[in-house]
């Protein structure tokens, strides 16, 4: 009778070791940064603190990091699920080269991404003599920050949902083609039911990546106080100004703004794996309310 051999036929003292050197990383490059964000934040006390994120430019900041990433989600969102279903259901000539498109942003530098919509809506761009006819202003205004997010971001929703359409198939999509369900109807309950998390995860990335973007934003954006900086380029310069307890102040509302991001990814992540399991168990399952 053979023996069973062990996976991990290691010394105890390489696992700990290992252990270590991942401990050791994690606090110097992420537990330590956080502490001095929210150390230096705090620093002259709770009421500077205070009045730092109270600040009428601090505040314009805030408002606009918010308005920009609902916009950029919700229109990525349009575009994340429309090419998901696309390429995952059909067969058309060109999807190759649609899904090379659409990791273009990953290879780009944010810097570059926003030199390109200068040139295209800048002042001498390509559609300059179309803009101002119409009186239209896109470069540092806040149409050219929704823009440059909105690229540098879409291909987060598109990337989750690609793997996981294209790993369940569409089975229960054609039944339910079958059983006499309209395209509309199938995806609500069908397709949706089985992406949701998925989808919520995308969403919570392209959010993440929305609120923290710099490169892109400070090239477009003319860095106009009150009207076009966002919460990352009103730390910048409050920075550069030696203003550094008001900037550390807005980093750690963006910081907490990250932590709670990466807590609502791993619930999802959790629920997400449970989903899955549940998925190879009932692959074959059909929704029986088509019909309702």
């Amino acid at each position: 009778m053979n023996k069973q051999v062990s996976l991990n036929q290691d010394p105890r003292w390489i696992k700990n070791l290992l252990i270590s050197i991942a401990l050791f990383f994690i606090f110097l490059f992420l537990i330590l940064p956080l502490y001095a964000v929210f150390e230096e934040a705090f620093r002259k006390g709770f009421f500077s603190y205070a009045n730092a994120l109270a600040d009428p430019y601090a505040w314009s900041a805030i408002k606009l990091t918010i308005i920009v990433s609902l916009i950029a989600v919700l229109l990525n969102l349009i575009f994340g699920v429309c090419a998901a279903w696309a390429i995952t259901k059909f067969e058309f000539k060109g999807k190759s080269f649609l899904i090379t498109l659409i990791d273009l942003p990953f290879s780009i530098s944010p810097v570059l991404s926003g030199l390109v919509f200068v040139l295209l809506f800048g002042a001498f761009g390509f559609f300059a003599p179309l803009l101002k006819a119409y009186d239209i202003k896109i470069i540092f205004a806040v149409p050219g920050i929704i823009l440059v997010t909105m690229f540098v971001t879409f291909p987060f929703i598109a990337r989750e949902l690609i793997p996981l359409m294209q790993s369940q198939g569409n089975n229960e999509e054609q039944a339910a083609t079958v059983l006499g369900a309209s395209g509309f109807k199938t995806f609500l309950r069908v397709t949706l039911p089985n992406i949701k998390w998925g989808l919520v995860y995308g969403i919570i990335l392209c959010n993440a990546r929305a609120m923290g973007e710099f490169g892109a934003a400070s090239v477009v954006s003319g860095h106009i106080r009150g009207k076009t900086n966002t919460m990352p380029l009103h730390i910048e310069i409050l920075y550069s100004e030696y203003q550094s307890v008001a900037a550390f102040a807005v980093a750690s509302l963006l910081t907490f703004l990250a932590l709670l991001t990466i807590v609502i990814r791993s619930f999802i992540e959790w629920k997400f794996e449970n989903q899955g399991i549940r998925l190879k168990k009932n692959y074959t399952k059909i929704n029986l309310n088509l019909k309702s």
